[in-house]
């Protein structure tokens, strides 16, 4: 999904392994592209085996580029709380350990102001019964995952986990989000 496009912003997102969180951004209106990765972390081109370890600091995120004529960042991450569990630190399910860390890396100082007024917010209303750790940061050390990493879910939907954990985050954006299912009618 590259299409190229002057207009666009990138925000990068960690929400547990990027294959739950690929799969349901592939899906999403005004995402015109999601590449799976590893970001804010020590090691210089980490490999998955690497960062497995959960000794490179390195986090598996999402980066996203998307048309914010189409789609707000507060759009994006109003998806983003829906999908995982941002109260856990350094778990997301049965995923531990701080490459499955919630956080936000951010592009610019506009979209940070966005990430932590809505993280405010939400934890004024008690949105979740624990306060919000997901981090903010500006991304940093950035490296794209493997090729087989890229569209995991869409290139083996019949894998255990993209099964049992990531089907049921997409099916959720899908019916929290109808209106933002690309080619749905918004």
């Amino acid at each position: 999904m590259n299409n190229v496009n002057t207009a666009t912003e990138t925000i990068t997102l960690g929400g547990g392994c990027f294959w739950c969180t690929e799969a349901v951004f592939v899906d999403v209106q005004g995402i015109t592209d999601v590449e799976s990765s590893y970001c804010n972390g020590q090691a210089k081109r980490p490999s998955y085996e690497d960062v497995c370890t959960g000794r490179t600091g390195c986090n598996e995120v999402v980066k996203l580029e998307f048309d914010p004529a189409r789609i707000s960042l507060r759009q994006i991450l109003e998806i983003f709380y829906v999908i995982h569990d941002p109260t856990t630190l350094n778990a997301q399910g049965n995923d531990r350990g701080t490459q499955y860390r919630s956080g936000i890396y951010v592009s610019n100082a506009a979209q940070q102001s966005v990430a932590e007024d809505m993280i405010r917010e939400m934890n004024q209303d008690q949105l979740f019964d624990r306060p919000i750790v997901t981090e903010v940061q500006p991304l940093a050390n950035y490296w794209a995952a493997e090729d087989y990493h890229q569209d995991y879910f869409a290139n083996n939907p019949y894998q255990g986990y993209c099964m049992a954990v990531a089907a049921p985050k997409v099916a959720k954006f899908r019916k929290t989000f109808a209106g933002l299912v690309r080619g749905s009618n918004p």
